[in-house]
């Protein structure tokens, strides 16, 4: 399967153990199978190019944990974000949705303990859903094969954070729609 991951660098051996413990699947190396998507993510930063990396992975022999846009999927991420221990450390790797409140700017209200756990679900639901790959352990890292790597320009970046700005609005509608604004 190829994935994709934009960042900063050529990241040809990604590090399992680097990154945010309390992340929607917790700490891993974060792709998506989607390239449209991944470039959507670029970001400028002087002083750097952004780098588009394609990646080949291998699942043969992998523990593999699938999630779809169910309870099972909040609550894995509910307690991930709050730091409680991984409940599938048995997992290389993780494949599910991504929480649109880390794509779209949510103001923190998912996670401000003002919204119930139900409303904060019924949000997570709105909007498209895209999906993740999360390698969690050095035997998934080990079945990652580097392919290549694209400089996105700024007119990719600018071209794609449009894109980005007209999903965000119309998700910013459905969340007022839902919280009954």
């Amino acid at each position: 399967m190829l994935v994709y991951h934009t960042g900063y660098q050529i990241i040809k051996e990604p590090d399992v153990h680097y990154g945010r413990k309390n992340a929607d699947f917790g700490q891993g190396f974060y792709m998506t199978g989607n390239m449209e998507f991944s470039e959507r993510w670029a970001r400028e930063r002087k002083g750097y190019d952004t780098c588009l990396n394609t990646y080949e992975l291998d699942l043969t022999g992998l523990s593999i944990h699938r999630f779809s846009r169910d309870e099972a999927w909040f609550d894995y991420i509910y307690d991930n974000r709050r730091g409680k221990p991984d409940a599938l450390p048995e997992a290389d790797v993780i494949i599910g949705p991504i929480a649109n409140d880390t794509i779209y700017d949510t103001m923190g209200i998912f996670t401000s303990g003002f919204l119930s756990k139900d409303q904060v679900m019924e949000m997570l639901l709105a909007g498209p859903a895209y999906e993740q790959i999360v390698l969690k352990t050095e035997a998934a890292a080990g079945k990652l094969s580097w392919q290549s790597v694209k400089i996105l320009t700024p007119e990719d970046i600018l071209k794609y954070r449009d894109v980005v700005k007209r999903e965000e609005a119309e998700y910013q509608r459905e969340i007022g729609r839902i919280l009954g604004g």
